[in-house]
């Protein structure tokens, strides 16, 4: 049985304002024809489906299209779709019904027993060919309870122990039904989550899924029994603790210019006679990103060497020069006039070392995080070291529930069409 593992799609994302809908398609469309040109029996879609919990009509177009075109499909059988800490539990889950009849399965969050994430992936004659542990982002509450007083260690400790337990539970289940035909089928698990040592880049706009940083997990979570373990959240192709058959497979397109050199890549897991053999395959870049850095004469000069070349990148611009020119926007416009460039940042360093010691109007909140604000907000209140701390695990908290805020949309937003 071969399936392919893919996550991170982000559909409905933007790159500083300017719309990314052509490069989501042409990454759908590519995609299907890698599932019937590979002949892949599964599907497999470890969270972040969407941007956000409540997607735009577009983006919602492009997910049910892209499922119905496989779903009609002679050769791949099954989807299995999860959620990730960007998707709505509820949103994924409303047409779970609908879409169970056409062979995909969803698992949009925590089920209350472990056998409601065992999904079982039969042929056409009702044979079973695998077990999929289909575990979704496992949000704070669903893992662990909330007691007053509790230290940062002590939530740490059970956000990992309950991760743990929660793996070990429903692989476990797994395991009994693989069991039931002699254990001869491969035992696939899914997962969104950060493990301890992956890999990030600046600006891809992972989140920390918990409260610090100790909620990292470990590989040893994930039981022995697993065949290959399918995760997202991070956005960089990785193995997990070195595990060939432990993987993220990233995001298939660069979220942000941090990403635009990084080979984007889907994975093929083929189970054949006993044997397991893992491919990588490289996704085409749809839409190049450039990020130039240096002075005015520098990165005029790479403008104008990708102007040569036909360049319809669009580009961030990274002056780092001495002096603090006053018609620096324009003179970069000027250069990329006339060709299919685009410019989608200009960061002034110069200008930013001069103001970065007080807020002002010329700072823009794009270069600031959620805890770079935090943190400026306990300088200017003079807030004293000792109390600190505190603040920032009750800060950390607020900025964690607002992430895992569930709503549907409103029954003012449109159907797909597909739907309707």
């Amino acid at each position: 049985m071969k399936f392919l593992h893919t996550s991170d799609w982000h559909l409905g994302r933007t790159l500083y304002g300017r719309s990314r809908y052509d490069e989501f398609s042409a990454f759908l469309e590519w995609l299907a024809a890698l599932i019937e040109s590979e002949r892949v029996d599964a599907l497999l879609v470890a969270g972040d489906v969407f941007d956000s919990a409540v997607p735009s009509s577009r983006a919602q177009e492009l997910y049910y299209s892209f499922i119905h075109k496989v779903a009609r499909s002679t050769i791949c059988h099954h989807v299995v779709i999860t959620s990730g800490n960007h998707d709505s539990p509820s949103f994924l889950n409303a047409p779970k019904a609908l879409l169970r009849a056409l062979d995909v399965h969803v698992v949009g969050s925590a089920s209350e027993e472990p056998t409601g994430e065992v999904v079982e992936l039969r042929d056409s004659r009702g044979v079973l060919e695998a077990v999929v542990c289909a575990v979704p982002h496992l949000r704070d509450r669903d893992i662990r309870s909330v007691e007053a007083g509790e230290s940062l260690e002590e939530k740490s400790r059970k956000l990992l122990d309950g991760i743990e337990r929660h793996y070990r539970e429903v692989c476990q289940a797994g395991e009994v039904l693989r069991q039931d035909v002699g254990g001869a089928v491969p035992m696939v698990a899914m997962g969104h989550l950060f493990t301890a040592g992956g890999t990030t880049v600046d600006g891809d706009g992972v989140r920390e899924l918990y409260v610090g940083s100790l909620a990292h997990v470990s590989r040893t979570i994930f039981p022995a029994g697993i065949d290959y373990l399918a995760l997202g959240h991070l956005h960089v192709p990785q193995r997990v603790g070195g595990e060939e058959h432990l993987r993220y497979s990233g995001s298939p397109l660069p979220m942000g210019f941090g990403e635009a050199r990084q080979q984007k890549e889907v994975v093929l897991i083929d189970f054949l006679e006993g044997e397991r053999s893992i491919t990588q395959v490289a996704v085409p870049l749809f839409q190049p990103l450039e990020r130039i850095s240096g002075s005015v004469e520098a990165v005029t000069s790479r403008i104008y060497c990708l102007k040569a070349e036909g360049s319809s990148a669009w580009l961030e611009i990274e002056y780092t020069g001495a002096e603090l020119p006053g018609n620096l926007r324009e003179l970069l416009e000027e250069a990329v006039k006339g060709s299919s460039l685009e410019i989608r940042r200009i960061k002034n360093n110069r200008l930013a070392t001069l103001v970065l010691h007080q807020l002002s109007e010329h700072e823009s909140l794009d270069e600031l995080g959620a805890f770079d604000v935090f943190e400026r907000c306990l300088n200017a209140g003079k807030v004293p070291d000792a109390q600190r701390p505190d603040l920032l695990q009750a800060y950390q908290e607020i900025v964690l529930s607002l992430y895992e805020d569930d709503e549907l949309p409103s029954a003012t937003t449109p159907l797909p069409k597909q739907l309707l």
